[in-house]
């Protein structure tokens, strides 16, 4: 899908909500780069993924993804002859500890959760190398004293020669000879070393080593001559502390990069977990459907809402000043007709129900519930194009009209067979006669290149070309007449109907002026809305019969379906009843088995095959049991 599609229908704000449902950076990066696809095949697993998911997670919740980070880099820099940093590691062997409680997570999965159990199997459990990491590494990213024995010693041999100079330095400061020549009390740092802060003047009067002098020149900080000894044997033992934990850390980090694939594809597979939880999650809070694909042209979307508007009005019950949940509308397409255009008055929701299937087309093929009714069937289009908004360009110099017809011939000449076109007030911005015939020219090249459509309008004339072209319906947006207010309900079958001199006899205008507001309006226009009214009715109980027809076939899929899954748990029992029914006639004294009532493993003694029971040894005892009560040992807990 080319960007300026993406960008017309707001595709970010959906990758901007599934990223802040993503528990972990891994997550929010593949969220952030999701795009629609083409591929039906790959649709379809988007949405199976989500299906067995949200099954899944009404049992066992969502996988948890505490503690996984993005340690990709530190995995890719493991081989390098350095190795990694302590606290690289320690991020590490956070991650890695995390799957081991992924795996128990995943032993639980119902066989029927195909797609994540596929996903599952590309993930390692490294509870072994994290508690390796674990033991040299602290969680703060420090090494521990215990990450090897010569290290233990390295560092206890420090400590005591810290103690053997914090002495010495104690000594002195008792001194009061010592402390009239300090420019403060107390020893200070230099570099490791401990030193004395001498006064200037009294230079020589403190046997050691001058290391610097203070910016001022005034102070002198030497290191006594009774502490050089124990700091140089504390300055070489840092340096055998350094070459051992690079020992350390160096095979560590051999043993991150030797599992270094199985980590990466692992970190992979958790990535794609983490979205599909948090396509999950978009769709609880926005009860949102995952659509079924058809393998025609047939699009129908039953309530749909956009979920732009969804995120901006839909509030809880509760909430002060809630304002007005946002309106389903009902849309078909590609069944019985390849073009709706869309009629009805400004601020109706004419746009909004174009840009309402364009989002939750390309949320579909991204493999995203969308905001709709059980029911919901959509297509895989190659390509979707997008004429909407103001499209003026001020670089190029374009009006308004201008750019809008560029842009649709721009169109016309990439669309196909398996495009879907989304075009906002066709024929607008030029002269309400020729914008007429250039819009039904327009139609005509749709029509001819056989792609899906949906065109909104306010010219009368092309609401008529549905009562002359087959593959052409009408669409409107209601309006209240009392109320004076769009209802922004969607009517597939019916073109919308002017009302503006009803509106203006509604606002007080004159009887007069109506009358020959009336008089002046054209014939054509209003043998055309004689023509709407006369089969208004009827379109409205087709309408209505093609919805109960709907909603009868989806409860017949859904019987189907609960049908078809109880007839394969019963297939499933009767196989599993099958092969334990083998178990019991290969039974022989000697055999292990499990006796389930009292929760202990023992062994065959004799079995009573005609008395259905079996007398087992299990400790000291020897019981009999029903042959119910018994499965192979193996099976047992």
């Amino acid at each position: 899908m080319n960007e300026h599609t993406l960008s017309k229908l707001e595709f970010d704000h959906i990758r901007d909500a599934l990223v802040a449902h993503c528990s972990s950076t891994l997550g929010k990066q593949v969220a952030r780069r999701l795009a629609p696809s083409r591929q039906t095949r790959q649709v379809k697993r988007w949405l199976d993924q989500v299906r067995e998911m949200t099954q899944v997670a009404q049992s066992a919740d969502l996988p948890p993804m505490g503690g996984v980070q993005d340690v990709r880099a530190h995995i890719y820099d493991a081989g390098l002859p350095a190795g990694l940093e302590p606290e690289a590691l320690a991020r590490i062997s956070e991650t890695l500890a995390a799957t081991g409680t992924l795996h128990r997570w995943f032993a639980q999965l119902p066989p029927d959760a195909a797609h994540i159990r596929a996903l599952a199997d590309r993930i390692g459990d490294f509870t072994p190398l994290a508690a390796r990491i674990n033991e040299v590494i602290d969680a703060r990213g420090k090494v521990r004293d215990t990450a090897s024995p010569k290290l233990a010693s390295i560092r206890a041999t420090i400590d005591q020669a810290k103690v053997r100079i914090k002495t010495v330095f104690d000594r002195l400061l008792r001194q009061a000879r010592v402390q009239r020549l300090l420019q403060y009390s107390g020893a200070t740092y230099h570099s490791d070393r401990l030193v004395l802060p001498l006064k200037a003047e009294h230079r020589g009067r403190v046997s050691g080593i001058i290391h610097r002098s203070s910016d001022s020149g005034a102070t002198l900080f030497v290191e006594p001559v009774e502490a050089v000894e124990l700091n140089n044997s504390i300055a070489r033992l840092r340096y055998d502390e350094h070459d051992e934990i690079t020992r350390i850390l160096t095979a560590v980090s051999r043993a991150v990069h030797i599992n270094a694939e199985e980590i990466l594809r692992t970190l992979d597979a958790l990535a794609i977990l983490d979205l599909i939880s948090a396509k999950v999650r978009y769709a609880r809070k926005r009860q949102a459907v995952c659509p079924q694909i058809h393998e025609g042209r047939r699009l129908e979307l039953p309530r749909a809402r956009h979920p732009v508007l969804i995120d901006m009005f839909d509030r809880p019950a509760d909430a002060p000043d809630e304002p007005p949940s946002v309106v389903p509308i009902d849309v078909r397409l590609g069944d019985d007709f390849d073009v709706l255009v869309i009629t009805g008055p400004n601020t109706g929701g004419k746009t909004v129900a174009l840009k309402t299937v364009g989002l939750l087309v390309l949320m579909t093929q991204a493999g995203i519930p969308i905001p709709a009714a059980a029911g919901a069937t959509l297509p895989i289009y190659r390509d979707i194009f997008v004429d909407v908004g103001d499209e003026q360009s001020i670089e190029q110099s374009l009006s308004t009209y201008s750019a809008h017809m560029s842009n649709i011939l721009g169109i016309i000449k990439r669309a196909g067979g398996n495009s879907l076109v989304l075009l906002d007030e066709l024929g607008a911005g030029t002269d309400p006669d020729e914008g007429a015939a250039i819009g039904r020219a327009i139609m005509d090249e749709l029509l001819r290149i056989r792609c899906s459509a949906i065109l909104t309008t306010h010219l009368s004339a092309l609401k008529g070309v549905a009562y002359t072209e087959p593959r052409v319906d009408n669409a409107a947006v209601e309006f209240d007449v009392e109320s004076l207010r769009p209802t922004y309900r969607l009517r597939v079958g019916e073109p919308g109907v002017s009302n503006a001199i009803t509106i203006a006899d509604r606002l007080g205008m004159p009887a007069r002026i109506v009358k020959q507001a009336k008089r002046h309006l054209a014939r054509k226009s209003q043998a055309l809305n004689e023509a709407i009214a006369g089969t208004l009715e009827i379109r409205r109980q087709a309408e209505a019969a093609r919805t109960r027809a709907g909603q009868a076939r989806i409860k017949a899929e859904q019987v189907q379906r609960e049908c078809e899954q109880r007839s394969q748990e019963l297939d499933a029992a009767k196989a599993a009843h099958r092969q334990w029914m083998q178990w019991v006639n290969g039974l022989r004294p000697g055999d292990p088995v499990y006796v389930k009532s009292f929760d202990k493993q023992g062994v065959v003694v004799r079995a009573q095959l005609h008395r259905q029971t079996v007398v087992v040894a299990a400790g000291s005892l020897d019981i009999e049991v029903p042959l119910t009560d018994l499965v192979p040992a193996e099976t047992g807990e």
